[in-house]
């Protein structure tokens, strides 16, 4: 395989290019994974509540500018499989109605250029790829499937158990979360929960573990780690991207593949596209940034003990698609991984450990998602030498009521106190949108399939291409629009 000049390069090892890397490799196309950083060894300390939320052992050290140019650290990760290592592993799909244009509070949620029913059949395989467990029975806003998830639910654990009784008294409908977790595997390697904590191969279906696994199994793909893309270009008449450069062990490098899959994450590749100056004609390339409105919520109750140990397996969706009063959709609540103290203490750490202990003990940890609205002065641009991130919330009367609605049912479910914690918006997690898909050219970076309209080999297979960001989270949506532009791809390479 001559790998200067590849059939298919893929710029980024996450959910976005792993699973487009399963889903060409069978092809036989020689494929170029690009990685800017590493694998996370065996022996990390991945089960370490100190090392990854109070050392940030794992976070890169890299610094962006906020909207007062002040530098925060972003808490990405750069590593074999990008963030989905540390993810909490929920692949939910959008919801039917995500796909056609919605009222919130805060505006106007646009529609996207095809329906749910076009992605369906891609979300179908994106489950199988990450082996999802789930019940969307338990759901009335689950869309149509064509089939019953790979693997059954993840089971409560007593505690919650106990907690979705109550909550389910309470007046709720609490549901089952679709996971990508193989659970005793996970158990099997220490008795801690998975959210936020990183994959040694252990039991977690993420990019790793799933997409690239399947696609390395075949001898015509091939990954580079610490390679870190500094540009790409066009040719003369500017249709199609002509090369690639990265650097790698100090040396660069440049290859001419026939297709370019960009899949650096949301951020990542919005500066990528804007240094390189590409794929812009619409001026569109870092506008429409989004990121959901979240809020961590500790429900304490003196006579509930918690003595989970991975806690996430259920949510509640009651006000996801209305306010339950006829008013607009508020969003998701879904419990958090276990709060154990020493997370508590490095979140809060004027918090005597002894206090936190006894919370912790005592309480149950949710997640309130609520979707941020896209809106082209929220954006990625570049700064001098630094990505600069002016993120300009949406829809943050939503989010207040439904943290609201969510803990007048706690209390109602016999929780008298509820602590809750806007998620820094100097924190961004769920990026997605400054390259959206969509019809017109002139206010969407690519086409349906993903493909830029302005360079016809050219692809944006992560989270940058999501035009809404609704309110679950966005892996499996990644997922599927990646297996859909892979059969864009498999037409491409097949003329």
């Amino acid at each position: 395989m001559a790998w200067s000049s590849p059939d298919v390069v893929i710029i980024g090892s996450g959910m976005g290019g792993a699973t487009l890397a399963a889903s060409l490799a069978p092809t036989g196309a020689g494929i170029l994974v690009l990685e800017r950083g590493h694998q996370i060894p065996d022996d990390a300390p991945a089960r370490d509540p100190d090392r990854i939320y109070k050392n940030s052992a794992f976070r890169s050290d890299e610094t962006w500018l906020d909207g007062e140019g002040r530098r925060f650290s972003p808490g990405n990760y750069y590593n074999v499989g990008g963030n989905t290592k540390l993810y909490g592993a929920v692949l939910y799909r959008y919801r039917w109605q995500d796909f056609q244009a919605m009222e919130h509070l805060g505006g106007i949620s646009p529609a996207w250029p095809f329906p749910y029913e076009t992605l369906a059949p891609y979300y179908d395989a994106a489950e199988a790829l990450y082996q999802v467990r789930g019940d969307f029975s338990q759901d009335p806003t689950e869309p149509p499937h064509a089939g019953p998830y790979p693997y059954p639910a993840v089971l409560d654990e007593s505690a919650l158990a106990e907690v979705r009784q109550r909550l389910e008294k309470a007046g709720l409908h609490p549901s089952a979360l679709p996971l990508g977790v193989d659970l005793e595997r996970w158990l099997s390697n220490g008795s801690d929960g998975w959210d936020g904590y990183p994959d040694t191969r252990s039991g977690k279906m993420d990019a790793e573990t799933c997409g690239l696994a399947v696609a390395l199994s075949h001898d015509n793909v091939r990954l580079e780690t610490g390679a870190r893309v500094s540009g790409l270009s066009a040719t003369l008449d500017g249709r199609r991207i002509d090369s690639v450069t990265y650097v790698q062990a100090g040396e660069a490098i440049t290859v001419r593949p026939k297709i370019v899959a960009l899949a650096a994450g949301a951020v990542q590749t919005a500066a990528l596209l804007l240094s390189s100056g590409l794929a812009n004609s619409s001026g569109q390339v870092g506008r429409n940034f989004m990121n959901h409105n979240a809020t961590a919520m500790l429900a304490y109750d003196p006579r509930f003990v918690n003595d989970a140990v991975y806690q996430k397996t259920f949510a509640i969706n009651d006000w996801y698609l209305a306010d339950g009063e006829n008013g607009p959709p508020l969003g998701n609540v879904q419990l958090l991984g276990r709060v154990v103290p020493k997370i508590l203490k490095a979140t809060v750490p004027s918090m005597p450990m002894p206090v936190a202990a006894h919370l912790s003990r005592h309480a149950v940890d949710f997640y309130a998602i609520t979707e941020d609205l896209p809106d082209p002065e929220s954006r990625v641009v570049l700064n001098g030498g630094d990505i600069q991130l002016l993120w300009r919330r949406s829809n943050m009367e939503a989010h207040r009521r439904l943290v609201k609605r969510m803990k007048q049912a706690l209390r109602d479910a016999g929780f008298p106190l509820v602590l809750s914690r806007l998620f820094d918006g100097r924190v961004p997690s769920h990026q997605c949108g400054t390259a959206r898909l969509g019809d017109d050219p002139a206010t969407a970076v690519l086409d349906p399939d993903c493909r830029s309209f302005d360079h016809e080999n050219l692809f944006v297979t992560d989270a940058a291409a999501l035009p809404t960001s609704a309110a679950v989270n966005p892996s499996l949506t990644v997922a599927a629009l990646a297996l859909k532009a892979g059969d864009a791809i498999r037409r491409e390479l097949g003329a």
